[in-house]
């Protein structure tokens, strides 16, 4: 079965990895031609593996390309770029895809993000068969886990999603080899689709429930980071816990300040943060922000 992949980043280079290793025949495997690319580029070099690097998928030349490659299964491992339909005539069994949620919950860029900021308790994977429109081809495979109450967007993926992703690739072209493969259409009155996760909806809004902005926190880690403001700086938000228990605060005030964690009031709650970053710099701890801001007890965030 000729194989073509496309991806980037370290899970496409994972997932060329591990089809290598089974030995499947890849005849050739599409990347960005940024740094994005550079880790699926390095390893299909190593393993001989002819290699492009457009900078967009609808590029005529990757037509040409892609048809000069004769392939059975096209495998997307991490892609952002939109596949055109006249590409997905070409391989004779089709094009597969792994996507990060439940489809059809979750469609979009950003669905580990969604799942933790809608405050979804479990979550999981899909490998569908692409289709002209986003994210709503038949469904192959899914794999379901929990979400855990501190699980965060980075906890998710690179602890269960990334490795359980990798696997069920593998297991998708096996079921495909041996014509297994089922094609069971999406159930469309069950689908959302979410927007990009970026500063738009990243936003904190201290007057809402206190489970909401620590979902939001939890969402946006480390991508791309709940943010709030306080002396005129923008402050993003990591490492978050949830503490139950009213305080007699506003939402958005600064009750304590120690080296495991800066607490600040919310609504029937605290929430306590690990990490804070000013700005464009680093990642800094309590104490450290707190000094380099010039903030203290009693000080108030949003304001």
């Amino acid at each position: 079965m000729r194989i073509i992949v496309v991806g980037q980043g370290p899970f496409g280079a994972k997932v060329l990895e591990a089809l290598v290793r089974k030995g499947e025949e890849i005849v050739g495997v599409f990347c960005p031609p940024d740094k994005r690319g550079e880790a699926l580029r390095d390893l299909a070099e190593r393993s001989g593996i002819p290699v492009f690097r457009p900078n967009q998928m609808r590029d005529p030349q990757v037509y040409v390309d892609y048809a000069g490659l004769y392939p059975n299964l096209v495998v997307l491992a991490f892609v952002t770029d939109i596949i055109p339909a006249r590409l997905l005539s070409i391989p004779s069994l089709g094009t597969i895809c792994y996507h990060p949620s439940l489809l059809p919950r979750h469609r979009g860029a950003s669905a580990i993000n969604w799942a933790i900021i809608q405050g979804d308790a479990r979550t999981g994977l899909t490998i569908f068969w692409v289709d002209e429109g986003i994210d709503t081809g038949p469904i192959l495979l899914q794999k379901e886990i929990e979400i855990g109450p501190d699980d965060t967007t980075g906890s998710l993926y690179f602890n269960t999603l990334f490795p359980m992703g990798v696997d069920a690739m593998l297991e998708a072209v096996q079921l495909i080899r041996e014509g297994k493969a089922p094609r069971v259409p999406q159930n469309e009155p069950d689908a959302t689709y979410e927007p990009p996760c970026d500063d738009t909806v990243a936003e904190v809004d201290w007057k809402k429930p206190a489970r909401d902005l620590y979902n939001l926190v939890r969402g946006c880690d480390p991508q791309p980071g709940a943010h709030t403001n306080i002396k005129g700086k923008k402050v993003r938000l990591y490492d978050a816990r949830l503490h139950i228990g009213a305080t007699e605060k506003p939402p958005g005030e600064i009750l304590s300040i120690e080296k495991q964690g800066l607490r600040v009031a919310a609504r029937e709650a605290s929430i306590e943060i690990g990490k804070l970053r000013v700005d464009k710099g680093e990642k800094a701890g309590p104490m450290e922000f707190a000094q380099s801001v010039h903030v203290k007890v009693g000080d108030r965030f949003g304001d």
